[in-house]
């Protein structure tokens, strides 16, 4: 039994197109990453880190440190990513990396104040413009789960054939 990790590129069948995700995920995480040194974005996610239990410490670089810190990190995540490509063990950690990233922002849905209106009696779960900024993490993780798993070796996930 060998345990050699994997990578979309020289994979064959629909497990090559996974890597369309993998350069999917380059463009979000630089995107991402380059949005985190403008102002609008630090006070955008301002509310969210200070909030939480889980990045709360970030506050220690300062307003526009932290979401520097992001921004770097997603930097790495990209670079990752993209090495990925070449490299199976560096797309197995870029996609652990992207799969963290996208549990903690998802659990701000869950942390920030005013994002979610739980009711029993209206409509069960309403959010505002930040509740849909961060559902789309959902996806945005399973896609990272995705190339992780896709990267793992067989013998660990026994989902391959």
């Amino acid at each position: 039994m060998t345990r050699t990790f994997n990578i979309a590129e020289s994979g064959a069948g629909s497990y090559r197109l996974l890597a369309v995700l993998r350069w999917v995920m380059v463009v979000i995480f630089v995107s991402f990453g380059m949005q985190k040194f403008t102002l609008q974005s630090a006070q955008g996610i301002e509310q969210f880190i200070s909030n939480s239990p889980l990045v709360s410490w970030l506050s220690i670089f300062g307003f526009r440190g932290e979401a520097y810190v992001l921004g770097v990190t997603e930097f790495v995540i990209a670079i990752l990513l993209a090495a990925g490509a070449f490299n199976p063990i560096l797309s197995a950690l870029g996609s652990l990396m992207g799969v963290v990233t996208f549990m903690v922002t998802w659990s701000f849905f869950f942390t920030t104040p005013g994002v979610v209106k739980w009711s029993i009696s209206t409509d069960p779960m309403a959010w505002n413009l930040a509740g849909e900024f961060l559902f789309k993490d959902i996806v945005l993780l399973c896609v990272c789960a995705v190339l992780l798993l896709a990267s793992l070796p067989q013998t660990i996930t026994r989902l391959r054939s």
